[in-house]
């Protein structure tokens, strides 16, 4: 485990794994680094994958700011490239991760490859079409309640440490409040259309928390973007389908083999 410095002083843990371009992780909100577990070993036979918690979660400090939003974690994932020695990598966002890769790719195009966006929205559209009883489970916390709306069933029974670790990550509940604020007013509509990435979306057409309608906004504002739907995903398939590696590692290598 390192640490990354951020202009506040706040220390950002973050790990790289493999060989290869690359691969800048960002996970969603109040979601540790160790949430990637059961994916970074494949990945990392393609790739360098580097991986942090955000201010506030796992190892890295809370930081002094009563007030976060994805644009400042998107400095800080800057900060963790840095720190990496990384001038310019591919990038994947989970849910709020693929909010805060979005300002990466707005407002650092010169430091983004390709641009992985995993079940997560443009902004203002965002809960909008949410079934309220998905907004309650998602606020509770509660992992028996969220465990549905991220993983199958029968997925969640063989991987129970796994699932464990994605919904048990250090964090204070001021912390979580901040994620939950920062996800919730992110809106980047008016600036997507700058994005030059060749930029994937990958999107479950069962992810109650961030409905499908959310990835077809996204696939009109980002320029010669390509949108994959993932059958019967949930809101983490980006762990419970394994097929979707081989769909990025395909994507990365047509589009930007070498960075």
């Amino acid at each position: 485990m390192d640490f990354a410095v951020a202009a506040d002083r706040t220390r950002l843990a973050w790990r790289s794994e493999g060989y290869g371009s690359p691969l800048l992780l960002i996970a969603g909100q109040a979601t540790a680094l160790t949430g990637w577990e059961p994916i970074v070993p494949e990945l990392a036979e393609s790739f360098r994958v580097i991986r942090f918690d955000h201010r506030g979660i796992g190892k890295s400090d809370e930081g002094p700011s009563e007030y976060l939003s994805t644009r400042e974690f998107a400095a800080d994932a800057l900060t963790v490239l840095d720190a990496a020695g990384v001038r310019r990598a591919h990038i994947y966002g989970h849910s709020m991760g693929g909010r805060v890769a979005q300002w990466l790719a707005i407002d650092h195009p010169d430091r983004v490859g390709a641009l992985i966006l995993a079940a997560t929205s443009a902004g203002g559209f965002l809960g909008k079409n949410r079934d309220p009883e998905a907004t309650r489970a998602l606020t509770s916390g509660d992992p028996e309640q969220l465990q549905p709306l991220f993983f199958d069933e029968d997925w969640a029974a063989e991987h129970s440490d796994a699932v464990r670790t994605f919904f048990t990550a250090r964090a204070s509940k001021p912390a979580k409040r901040r994620h939950f604020r920062a996800s919730k007013e992110h809106d980047a509509r008016s600036s997507l259309g700058t994005i030059r990435a060749p930029t994937l979306i990958l999107h479950g057409t069962d992810d109650v928390l961030t409905p499908l309608d959310n990835a077809l906004v996204l696939r009109e504002l980002i320029p010669h973007s390509v949108l994959v739907k993932i059958a019967d995903g949930r809101h983490g398939f980006h762990l419970d389908h394994p097929e979707t590696l081989d769909w990025i590692r395909r994507f990365i290598a047509r589009k930007v083999p070498n960075i």
